[in-house]
């Protein structure tokens, strides 16, 4: 036998790389799915012009801490609902433009209010105070108020209008200009 007939691959060499091709395309699959799952759950769900889900939770930072905030309570208000947790890594990163649009809005008829989930009230606090986070913090530690605004992922942003209908649902980092102008919308 000749060196070069040693060199080609056997059909079992052939078949071993196929399956490995195989197994990493099945990866970037599920990976791409992951990635888009967020951005599918953005489009509008069937909450739209229903009535908000009233709820009562604590308040836990940026208010009068063990205080409840009672949604219904806020009527005549466009009020932002902000889902996140602080061990969600997207949540990290829109927290800065959620206050930044609760800052500016405050005045004009809208209110802003972070409903942390599924977390521990403790870290969601040190995590708001080292971002300087300014809009009152409420906690749904259990998930239920979650479960109720069918939030499937987080970030998720539900807008309310001021007549207590949700007006819009956004699962994943929404972009500050696009949230203020639903914001202002449902005024």
């Amino acid at each position: 036998m000749t060196s070069s007939a040693k060199a080609l691959p056997t059909q079992k060499g052939i078949d071993r790389r196929s399956s490995h091709l195989r197994a990493w395309l099945w990866a970037a699959v599920i990976l791409a799915g992951f990635a888009l799952l967020p951005r599918l759950a953005s489009f509008p769900s069937a909450m739209i012009g229903q009535p908000a889900p009233d709820f009562v939770l604590p308040v836990v930072l940026n208010g009068q801490v063990g205080e409840k905030v009672q949604l219904s309570q806020l009527s005549g208000k466009a009020v932002v609902l902000s889902f996140w947790a602080s061990w969600c890594g997207p949540c990290r990163a829109e927290a800065p433009s959620v206050d930044r649009l609760s800052r500016r809005l405050e005045d004009k008829g809208v209110k802003v209010l972070g409903i942390n989930t599924s977390d521990d009230p403790d870290k969601a606090i040190a995590f708001a105070r080292q971002k300087g986070l300014s809009f009152p913090i409420v906690s749904d530690e259990d998930g239920k108020v979650s479960q109720a605004f069918g939030v499937s992922s987080l970030p998720t942003i539900v807008v309310v209008d001021k007549n207590g209908k949700v007006m819009a649902v956004r699962s994943g980092v929404t972009d500050e200009s696009s949230l203020e102008s639903l914001a202002l919308s449902a005024r």
